[in-house]
């Protein structure tokens, strides 16, 4: 690796520690630069979700910091300098320059050497440094991911799915929910009202009919959801509850009016979970 400026490693160093990382589930191996196929769906959301900047670089030049000065840093890794050339933006409005410095953390082989990503493309997830138009800050320290044409492509996907006028708010929690039985046995509905962190409107709705098994949708607007097509998997919709609901109903959200239309509610809550499948996530 060649060597690069001691002030320039000094001035990103001083502008702040790399951010804390994404909340994560229980995972597999972390995602690392050279392992960018392995990434899921809620892997590549959490990181484009909170980028200003998705940008396509090549490594020109890294450059070890000493582990005494990366604070923070997981047992196994080394945190980096890297000097890189802009490709292309693909996404985001702030200026930013053909030449661009980060930090990043990798992961270090037997040897403690890092994957090799000299004179190689790699996707950044990044937000701008006010005044320095060729320094960024990673969203998390390992936001970097090994370019291919398939990653850029899924990257792209749900850059337009964030972006649409009728994207899906963050979930922040249950608000209330509420089950009532219908007039036939076995007939009813549950409402489950979600918070968003922009307070925009999101519910969920499971409709039970004698005969036939419940059935479930969910709306991110003021709409009534449509309970014959839930969210597909690896899909804004789906990661926003798979990904961030609770597992449990916090006390006071279910104000069904007798103990069994409670029970109902909190049973048809669990489905729901259960149809959503788990948020997989390989990155820590």
């Amino acid at each position: 690796m060649q060597s690069i400026k001691r002030a320039s490693v000094a001035a990103l160093l001083a502008m702040s520690v790399l951010p804390a990382q994404l909340p994560a589930a229980m995972a597999a191996e972390p995602v690392t630069a050279g392992q960018s196929g392995l990434a899921t769906y809620a892997d590549l959301a959490d990181l484009a979700d909170s980028a200003q900047l998705v940008v396509r670089a090549r490594v020109l030049k890294l450059a070890r910091v000493e582990n005494e000065r990366a604070p923070g840093l997981r047992p196994g890794w080394g945190r980096f300098f890297v000097k890189a050339k802009t490709q292309l933006l693909l996404t985001g409005d702030a200026p930013l320059g053909e030449s661009l410095r980060y930090l990043v953390d990798l992961p270090l082989d037997a040897r403690g050497k890092a994957p090799s990503v000299k004179k190689k493309d790699v996707l950044l997830f990044a937000r701008a440094v006010p005044g320095r138009l060729d320094e960024l800050q990673l969203v998390a320290p390992d936001a970097q991911l090994l370019w291919s044409e398939p990653l850029e492509a899924r990257v792209r996907s749900i850059l337009t799915e964030l972006v649409a006028p009728d994207a899906p708010g963050r979930i922040t929690g249950v608000r209330e929910i509420i089950h009532v039985p219908g007039n036939l046995a076995g007939e009813g509905e549950t409402q489950i009202f979600l918070t968003t962190s922009d307070r925009s409107a999101a519910s969920m709705t499971v409709r039970h009919r004698p005969g036939d098994p419940p059935r479930w949708g969910a709306s991110f607007s003021e709409l009534v959801a449509d309970v014959a097509n839930p969210p597909s998997r690896d899909t804004l919709a789906w990661y926003r509850l798979a990904c961030f609901l609770p597992h449990q109903l916090p006390s006071g959200a279910n104000h069904s009016e007798t103990a069994a239309a409670r029970a109902q509610a909190e049973a048809d809550y669990r489905m729901v979970l259960g149809e959503l499948g788990s948020c997989r996530r390989t990155r820590q």
